[in-house]
């Protein structure tokens, strides 16, 4: 039974058991409301919970257990002699994935039966023809064993996915008749079903701190995986990224750090000051007209997809650039360049800066406002020496998230500057980032064990490292800022 009718059947018997529930405490009532503790609807939402949640629960967890026991299971029976010389179990394991994936495609089209499986041993060939007649290819090296551990993977799959569709099926009726029979008119149902979302609510709100917490550790893990493969003192120090598949790849950081910093900054260059004084002028001299459409228009270029600038940078951007500043100058011939994908990636943070340090803006109190000019001081005074200063920590906490956006930003840099790692100060030539190189290192058909491919994950842990820190910091001068005038 595939997952998705497993769910539709479990909530549809929890709906069934809130019908059920609610009409169950009328009757046990007399039909009169006033004899029960709760309203009737709880009685039927105590029913649905405990038929739905404990079944839902075990079936999330069985998805995350059942794949790793499997694995375990399947990767016990390849031996060495599996393994063709320079792979390695890992890449093993994906074509035992592939072939059984196959067995299922085929045994679906016909093409073969749950019996020849079965007996198909020696004539490999056989199997494999099949499996390419519906797009399953294999390499030459795989091995009649490999095929067997196929097998045993696809069985331990249908077996485990039958027992968890037995499990499940069976949890939803046990909650179903317990919830049942603990219904009468002084079973306190409001208690229990406020105390089960509260529980449903607190664990809504670790998913987001588990997760943050597996992505973290999950970097960390295969980071000291890489630095076991590879020096951190030439990760950290050296000044060249030139990875190469196979060894003599040398894998310094530091290009890749420069491309990042040099490109946010031109970035926040464009995104500060236009941004700001979008802000000054909504929050301070535009009339409401005015700001009805002019801050709507401004946001919608939050809205638009990353990939949507890239092209903006890599077909109008660039070309214009080269042709009227770098080329004239002598400075570069390529439309890739620093500046190119630092002018539209500021053009993509102007709402970023410009919608937060709004809000801050309206955010100062209206009496120093008044205070101002009570003063004497003009609009343009009170702006300067009053609105500014009193917003500045804000603003700043603004600024900060934008970096961080830019920072962590790919696809405008893939497209609008290129691929090239080097540390060089001419804003027209082709350089990259971290979150690029990310991507180059784990995209294609390569050895997951490798250091070329493991270095991803020192890239990406140093990349979260930076940006929290970032951050962190903005939260901290927001909140700052919102504690002293709250």
């Amino acid at each position: 039974m595939s997952i998705g009718l497993l769910s539709l059947i479990v909530i549809a018997l929890a709906v069934v058991g809130y019908l059920v529930g609610r009409r169950l405490a009328l009757v046990k009532a007399g039909g009169d409301i006033r004899k029960l503790h709760s309203l009737p609807g709880y009685y039927g939402q105590t029913v649905f919970l405990f038929t739905a949640v404990p079944a839902l629960v075990l079936l999330a967890i069985w998805l995350l257990v059942q794949p790793l026991v499997i694995e375990a299971r399947v990767g016990a029976m390849i031996t060495a002699d599996d393994i063709p010389q320079g792979s390695s179990v890992g890449l093993v394991m994906t074509d035992v994935r592939r072939i059984a994936g196959g067995l299922d495609l085929v045994l679906a089209q016909g093409k073969l039966t749950e019996g020849e499986i079965t007996t198909m041993r020696a004539d490999f060939s056989n199997i494999r023809s099949r499996l390419g007649e519906v797009g399953v290819a294999l390499g030459s090296d795989v091995k009649p064993s490999v095929f067997e551990a196929a097998k045993s993977y696809r069985k331990l799959a249908l077996d485990g996915r039958l027992g968890m569709t037995i499990a499940v099926l069976a949890l939803a009726l046990a909650g179903f008749g317990y919830a049942l029979s603990r219904i009468r008119p002084e079973f306190r149902a409001r208690n229990v079903s406020e105390s089960f979302v509260r529980v449903l609510l607190i664990g809504a709100s670790l998913v987001a701190i588990l997760t943050t917490v597996g992505i973290v550790l999950s970097l960390v893990f295969e980071t000291i995986h890489f630095f076991r493969l590879y020096p951190a003192k030439d990760f950290f120090f050296n000044l060249t990224w030139s990875p190469k598949f196979g060894g003599g790849s040398e894998l310094g950081i530091w290009p890749l750090i420069w491309g990042t910093l040099y490109i946010s900054f031109i970035a926040l260059l464009v995104a500060v000051p236009v941004g700001t004084f979008a802000a000054i002028f909504l929050a301070e001299y535009a009339s409401k007209k005015v700001r009805a459409v002019a801050k709507p228009l401004l946001e919608v270029l939050a809205g638009i997809p990353t990939i949507v600038y890239g092209l903006f940078a890599l077909i109008t951007i660039g070309p214009v650039l080269r042709d009227y500043f770098a080329q004239p100058l002598g400075l570069g011939s390529s439309s890739s360049s620093v500046m190119t994908a630092g002018l539209v990636m500021g053009i993509m943070l102007i709402p970023f800066v410009s919608s937060l340090s709004d809000d801050i803006i309206n955010a100062v109190p209206q009496a120093m406002r008044d205070g101002s000019y009570g003063l004497g001081a003009t609009q343009s005074e009170t702006v300067k020496q009053v609105i500014l200063p009193a917003a500045l920590p804000g603003i700043v906490g603004a600024i900060l998230l934008a970096a961080s956006r830019a920072i962590g930003e790919t696809m405008i840099v893939v497209l609008g500057a290129g691929a090239a790692a080097k540390m060089s100060l001419n804003p027209f030539e082709a350089m990259t980032t971290v979150t690029v190189k990310i991507v180059s290192q784990l995209t294609g058909d390569t050895e997951f064990a490798s250091p070329e491919t493991l270095v991803a994950f020192a890239l990406g842990l140093t990349l979260f490292v930076f940006t929290l820190g970032l951050n962190v910091l903005a939260l901290y001068i927001v909140r700052k800022y919102r504690e002293q005038y709250e």
